[in-house]
This record gives C-alpha cells, structure tokens and sequence, in this order.
C-alpha cells in the first residue's frame, strides 16, 4: 500500500484550474454565466477549496470576474481583451522562436511537421479541439526548445483568452489559421533561417490580433 498517498493539495487545485478553464474555452460555461464553488466542486468530486483557488487565478487570468460576496462570474468576450492577449501572446512566439530556431534537431523538426498535418487534417474535418491542439502541438517545440520558463508561463496564461474567441469564431464558420502560413514557419526553422521564422510568425499572431476585430 506504499505506492497509495494522497494526493498533494496543488494537484487538486491545478485540477480544478485546467477543468475549469476548460470548460470556459470550450464555451461549456457561455460568457456571463455565474459559476458557484459548491456546485463545481460537486461535478468536479473535489471540496470547495481548490475550485475556490482555481476562480481566484482564473480571476486573475481575465476569464472570471468576481464581486465580493455578490457573483463570480465569466467574463464576457472583449475585442480589445483579445486583441491585448494575442499581442502579448505573440511577442512571446516571437521571442522563444528567435532563441529556439538554432537550436532545433531534426526530432524536433519533425514534430512540427506532424503536429501541422494533424491541424490540416483537424481543419479539413471541421474538429476545432483537434485543430486547436495540434496548433498548440506545433508552437509548443519552439517554447520547449527556447527554454524560457518566463515567455512560457505568459504563452500559458494569455493563450486561453484567444482560444475562446477562436473556437467561437469557427463555430459560427469562420476561417481557422492557415496550415500553409504553418508550412511556411516550418521551412524556415529547417534551413535555420531565423529572421523568416520570426517574419512568419508575427504573420500568424497578427492574425489573431485581426481576429477579434
């Protein structure tokens, strides 16, 4: 019985956070709705505490709002949250893909690769969660390879406030991002030509910043 301890009360809470987070992504929670600690934890089959320290971050990370002792609820979609989010978002993208481009191995390379044809693939079939997954597959080599815990954590904070209106977007039918533009970054990391990796880059994250116009 060695191998049964329990669970640390951060996994809870990190539980709680991604479920919850989630689930506002997905449009589970629609904008507006009021979301209650008891109740969530109930679905969730956790206690009250960490759903209450998952709202207190995802508070802090612009998809709940919360009025003491009155709601807390889910933020609605603001253009200009949006757009401030993808500019961040894609300074960041920009940032880890300088640093990261020499340093890619061909393993790397080829995940890129498949990550591009699983979100072609994800696109053509109209899955928008599959789609959205093999983006973040794609784009995450170059925050893993760059090593920058700092741009990472940014990249992870803001991401979600995007992919909220993205997935709304293509559920109304609209355009998801080009596999091509995609195409285009891989090439570059290839021949090692960091200046058009960084060019095709901005590409895609001006894009979403458009996105929400």
């Amino acid at each position: 019985m060695e191998a049964i301890r329990p669970v640390p009360r951060t996994l809870l809470r990190d539980r709680a956070y991604a479920a919850i987070r989630d689930a506002i992504v997905a449009g589970e929670i629609e904008p507006g709705a009021v979301v209650r600690d008891a109740e969530l934890a109930e679905r969730l089959g956790l206690s009250r505490a960490p759903v209450r320290e998952a709202f207190s971050r995802l508070v802090d990370e612009g998809l709940l709002e919360s009025k003491p002792q009155s709601y807390t609820r889910v933020t609605p979609l603001v253009a200009s949250d949006v757009r401030d989010a993808a500019a961040v978002v894609g300074a960041m993208h920009e940032l880890v893909t300088r640093v990261a481009v020499p340093r890619l191995s061909a393993a790397d390379i080829e995940a890129m690769r498949a990550a591009n044809q699983r979100f072609a693939a994800s696109v053509a079939a109209g899955d928008v969660d599959e789609a959205l997954r093999a983006d973040d597959a794609l784009h995450e080599v170059l925050v893993r390879v760059s090593g920058n815990r700092a741009a990472a954590a940014t990249v992870a904070r803001y991401t979600p406030l995007i992919r909220r209106l993205e997935r709304r977007r293509f559920g109304e039918g609209g355009s998801c991002r080009s596999a091509g533009l995609h195409e285009r970054l891989i090439e570059a990391c290839a021949a090692g030509d960091v200046a058009e990796a960084v060019r095709v880059t901005a590409e895609i994250w001006r894009g979403l910043e458009e996105l929400a116009d």
